[in-house]
């Protein structure tokens, strides 16, 4: 499908793909893009700074990693007082690294970000993981973690209790739900994220800037392509929300959500 040059959505792909970055980097150029004009990149990343080496200067020499863990743990979740967003987690500000920098709370993937970046202060490498609807971080394969509940140690039984309270019961752990996430795939489902916050706000034409985000790194992703439709018909965009309306459909003849949509593609065409 034609679509017109959007040179802000340019220059989001542009940093995505480039491999001079790092994932905190693209993290803050990702706020910076989307929401905080005036952001300074380097201020951010030289609190991040501060934050691992005030804990590399806390430890002993020791490397066993289940000490470091704990006094990671500790340092950044007794100390400084970093925690999940319970109370608020659908605000679209949990998805901006500063945001959970300045605030102290965030979500899973941008607390399981900042997690993995200040381990490395103290020879930690930490992956972050891309579990169904919790990121998680893991060191080697025998430990996961979760920053999200202050950096607890979980087993297969607590990762099953996450997966039934987020999929009713529907879902069950399979191994590859632990496997590493490329920093393009965090980014990806950051801008997912985001894109339900603002549409769940309300905020239309912020969650199809996100959606047109995705669509640049995965143009034939078929629930992006959905939901650009409906989000163009929510800003009374007939002709393009029918175009995307119609190709999921053709690239998704049997969705179960079929019907919704066919209704909705009717009742664009009744009010045209």
């Amino acid at each position: 499908m034609s679509k017109e040059f959007d040179p802000f959505v340019a220059e989001w792909f542009s940093f995505v793909k480039n491999p001079n970055f790092n994932l905190v980097e693209k993290c803050l150029k990702f706020s910076q893009l989307l929401e905080y004009p005036d952001l300074d990149v380097e201020q951010y990343i030289e609190k991040i700074n501060k934050i691992g080496m005030s804990l590399k200067e806390s430890v002993s020499d020791v490397k066993n990693p289940t000490y470091l863990i704990s006094m990671l743990n500790e340092h950044l979740f007794e100390n400084l007082g970093f925690a999940g967003d319970d109370d608020d987690y659908y605000n679209p500000k949990n998805n901006f690294l500063n945001e959970v920098i300045d605030k102290k709370t965030g979500l899973p993937i941008t607390l399981s970000i900042l997690y993995a970046e200040v381990a490395k202060f103290v020879g930690l490498d930490l992956k972050i993981v891309g579990f169904p609807s919790h990121i998680l971080v893991k060191y080697n394969e025998e430990m996961i973690l979760d920053p999200f509940y202050d950096g607890r140690l979980l087993d297969i039984d607590d990762l099953q209790d996450i997966l039934d309270t987020n999929f009713g019961g529907e879902l069950e752990f399979q191994p590859e739900f632990l496997d590493e996430v490329s920093p393009e795939q965090i980014l990806l489902r950051m801008t997912r994220n985001l894109k339900n916050s603002y549409a769940q706000s309300f905020v239309y034409d912020k969650a199809l800037r996100c959606v047109d985000m995705v669509l640049a790194i995965e143009p034939e992703s078929p629930d992006d392509i959905r939901d650009k439709g409906i989000l163009e018909e929510r800003m009374l965009n007939s002709d393009v929300a029918l175009q995307y309306l119609n190709k999921y459909l053709e690239i998704n003849p049997n969705a179960e959500d079929v019907d919704f949509i066919l209704e909705l593609i009717r009742s664009i065409k009744t009010k045209d």
